[in-house]
């Protein structure tokens, strides 16, 4: 079974309301080169962290995600509102480091209500055993959002690869059918240029060939164009095997780059067929860039 392919870029949210109190979790994720995991919780859920990144790594390979959770007590079912005590407590905090300081400051209000625990009783201490797998269960939950906006977005980057792709591919066969007719137009010339240098040297024809059919041969670009069109495929064949393909493209990019390059700068001088195929690589160069570009948003 193909596994999905994922953006990195993503957000979920999940809001529950238990026995235990209110529960919410948001996950905010951006393109990194690895898993790197924030975590922005109240004091009455740090011993959590560990066990909550235990559950996020199971099912996310890359990215940079902001966690965020919190866990409103209730009382008799009925939420307790704002935290007036932590609010005050922050206010004069901000107000005695701003005197001390010398700084003409006012605290921003809404700002203030974001911080965990400013709406509903914080829990004291570490959860009991039932909050914490209702707190657990609320990750997970959010977590498989996160994943399902990711692969969403995936789809639809991996659809654009494919685009991208298929017109690399279909430049390499145009260039190959050129390459067809330009290799005689080119030994010919050789051959000319040669016979031009040397003049009346005597040189043997048949060794005047054989040289022409060398320096030809040095400046043939098929084994380039193979190579651009078996990179090409596979390609293809890591998007079908989907996962973390990330890495993967951007090994394959570096190398279709390298013949393009090399297709480039073997096809100056030989006329109107060689502007063509420059025209083909030049296409074919966009194309793997367009490509570079949306590879760095997968996973």
């Amino acid at each position: 079974m193909t596994a999905p392919i994922r953006s990195m870029t993503g957000f979920a949210r999940v809001q529950k309301s238990t026995e235990h109190g209110d529960i919410i979790v948001s996950l905010k994720s951006v393109n990194h080169r690895g898993l790197d995991l924030h975590f922005h919780l109240g004091p009455e859920l740090d011993a959590l962290e560990n066990a909550m990144r235990a559950v996020i790594k199971r099912s996310v390979l890359r990215g940079h995600i902001d966690v965020r959770c919190s866990a409103l007590r209730t009382a008799n079912g009925v939420s307790s509102g704002l935290n007036l005590p932590l609010l005050r407590s922050y206010l004069a905090a901000f107000r005695k480091a701003a005197s001390e300081e010398g700084i003409e400051a006012r605290p921003d209000l809404n700002r203030i209500l974001l911080l965990p625990g400013m709406f509903g009783a914080a829990a004291e201490g570490e959860p009991d055993p039932a909050s914490e797998s209702v707190i657990l269960a609320a990750i997970e939950e959010t977590v498989e959002k996160l994943n399902q906006f990711r692969a969403r977005e995936g789809t639809e980057l991996a659809a654009f690869i494919r685009e991208q792709n298929a017109n690399i591919r279909q430049s390499a066969v145009e260039m190959a059918q050129i390459r067809a007719r330009a290799i005689p137009a080119f030994h010919k010339r050789l051959v000319e240029k040669l016979q031009e240098l040397l003049g009346s040297s005597g040189l043997d024809p048949q060794r005047l060939a054989q040289e022409a059919a060398l320096l030809a041969d040095r400046g043939d670009i098929g084994e380039e164009i193979s190579r651009l069109e078996i990179h090409s495929r596979h390609l293809d064949e890591i998007l079908n095997v989907g996962g973390e393909v990330g890495k993967r493209l951007d090994f394959l990019l570096q190398e279709l780059n390298r013949e393009t390059n090399t297709i480039l700068s073997k096809t100056s001088g030989i006329g109107d067929l060689g502007l063509r195929i420059t025209e083909l690589a030049l296409a074919s160069k966009a194309s793997i860039e367009k490509i570079r570009e949306q590879a760095l948003n997968l996973e």
